[in-house]
């Protein structure tokens, strides 16, 4: 018997977490056209439509380098306090209109210092801009929880400082770490470093991983570094052979390691072939703790109400399947057990549970 349709309303109530999502990936076009005019950089056009269009075209090249490369324009209006207290702002307002109750979101601070700002400015702005945006979704009746993740940029050679600055505001909004940037070349362990001393200061962090380079890159940065989550490890299913799990695989699923998968961003990026086919639905089904993520929702033109709807329709998901993988992000979330408890119980449940 086939389940019944969800529809897209729906969708959109229901509560969500995200755990994966870059701050300069969220960016909506229309302030990325504003902004630009501001600060005098020159865009590929300055319609919005167009530029979102522009956007999901350059990202749907099927290689990861090239991805990263459309950040270019996004980066280059954030360099400012203004600039940065907007989108911050903005970002917190776009996940409450999209359901989103509790969110994790990661930037590399020193990404944003070309206008002169310090890195301290930089978390410091970002943490004002989201409490501004927190503040403004609650008081329109859609709390959202948001927690940040500072990266450090896997290719250069500030990781360790962006790792001092999570330890030095873990109690002013920054919840935990992350590396990002092109993972093929650029091993995890190369800033172990960092990851021993995020371990000493009691930071969690997430690694990404198994999304440009295979098995390595996820043995490395759960067995050598230490990482808590897995940022996308599309290719952990290399692991698994007829449904018969290898020793990585099994450490991941048997530890309930979260796998932080962005099913339109590895389209876009050629870790995965279709939605249908996407690791995520094998893997969950398996008893993976998968869950869901937009990764770059400017970049990849998605939410999480579209990431949900395409796995409904194109994978055979049912509500009960989107409850698991919220649920899933929230016990893996960086935040104290009371405060994910208390998600879980009082909010995403209930909210699951009228939707059922």
């Amino acid at each position: 018997m086939t389940a019944p349709r969800i529809d897209t309303e729906t969708l959109r109530r229901l509560p969500k977490a995200v755990l994966h999502d870059h701050l300069d990936g969220g960016l909506r076009p229309a302030t990325v056209v504003e902004l630009a005019a501001a600060v005098g950089h020159k865009l590929p056009t300055t319609d919005p439509d167009e530029l979102a269009a522009w956007y999901f075209e350059a990202a749907n090249s099927g290689d990861l380098v090239r991805y990263i490369a459309t950040f270019e324009h996004t980066l280059a209006v954030m360099q400012t306090r203004e600039g940065l207290l907007r989108t911050a702002e903005e970002y917190v307002l776009d996940l409450a209109a999209d359901g989103v109750v509790y969110a994790e979101v990661r930037y590399a601070p020193e990404l944003n210092t070309n206008g002169g700002l310090a890195l301290s400015e930089v978390v410091e702005t970002v943490q004002e801009g989201l409490a501004v945006g927190m503040a403004k979704a609650a008081a329109a009746g859609t709390p959202v929880r948001v927690g940040t993740l500072l990266c450090g940029m896997r290719m250069f050679d500030r990781v360790r400082e962006a790792a001092d600055l999570a330890v030095a505001y873990r109690d002013a909004g920054v919840v935990g770490f992350d590396i990002a940037g092109a993972e093929d070349g650029f091993p995890p362990a190369d800033h172990l470093d960092a990851f021993e001393h995020l371990r000493r200061e009691s930071v969690p962090f997430t690694i990404h991983a198994g999304e440009a380079h295979g098995l390595p890159s996820i043995h490395q940065a759960l067995q050598v570094c230490g990482a808590q989550r897995i940022g996308h490890g599309v290719r952990l299913t290399e692991d698994i052979v007829d449904g018969k799990l290898g020793r990585l695989a099994s450490w991941v699923r048997d530890r309930r390691i979260a796998l932080e998968m962005c099913p339109t961003s590895n389209l876009q990026t050629g870790c995965a072939t279709s939605i249908a086919e996407h690791p995520i639905t094998a893997l969950k089904d398996l008893g993976f703790r998968v869950t869901l993520n937009t990764d770059n929702r400017l970049v990849s033109g998605t939410t999480m109400t579209r990431e949900m709807s395409l796995l409904v329709e194109e994978a055979g998901w049912t509500v009960e399947d989107l409850r698991t993988v919220t649920v899933n992000a929230l016990k893996s979330a960086f935040i104290p057990f009371d405060e994910r408890k208390a998600l879980i119980e009082d909010v995403v449940l209930p909210g699951y549970a009228a939707a059922l």
